[in-house]
């Protein structure tokens, strides 16, 4: 398997991954957007990943429950007791076909919305946007597609930076019928 991708310091040993430092989840820019890739991607590769936050989530929490929580969200600890209860493996999760990428959103309790992009240039932002990516680098089809990936919460856009938020699930916990 090779390693993660992005520029997040960890250290991975078996299933688990420790991030070095401390993950800015404020929504402020490059950092959120690295952050948010390093743990959908850890979720993705169904990995136990211990880190640390620094300040407060900078959007909804509900909006990151699918992503592993830290394990201290000192600024905001009715936030980490609300993302803690919200998390679960594959919540949220897309898979690709051909020329179409589906996506399976479960973060709202008691719903699951199943939404599949195919139209070209929604499909190509939501996969440009799988590596962070500054909003000035869109071109005005992609900020009209980002701003429909916003609204459908599929997409996290702050700072200046934009990033897809459901992993691709490559590994699912057994027995995956728990799910």
């Amino acid at each position: 398997m090779t390693g993660l991708p992005g520029t997040v310091p960890h250290r991975r040993s078996g299933r688990g991954v420790e991030a070095a430092v401390p993950l800015d989840i404020s929504g402020t820019g490059r950092g959120t957007a690295e952050a948010v890739r390093f743990l959908r991607e850890c979720q993705g590769r169904a990995l136990r990943v211990s880190w640390r936050a620094t300040g407060t989530p900078g959007c909804d929490p509900g909006v990151l429950c699918h992503l592993p929580p830290p394990a201290e969200l000192p600024a905001d600890p009715g936030a980490l007791a609300a993302w803690r209860a919200g998390h679960a493996h594959g919540v949220l999760h897309h898979r690709r076909g051909p020329d179409f990428v589906t996506v399976l959103d479960r973060r709202e309790r008691g719903t699951a919305v199943r939404l599949t992009l195919d139209h070209p240039v929604l499909l190509a932002t939501f996969l440009r946007l799988l590596e962070p990516t500054p909003v000035d680098a869109l071109d005005a089809a992609e900020r009209e597609a980002l701003g429909l990936l916003c609204a459908e919460r599929l997409v996290l856009a702050g700072g200046g930076w934009a990033v897809t938020l459901p992993p691709r699930i490559r590994q699912w916990p057994v027995p995956c019928t728990a799910i």
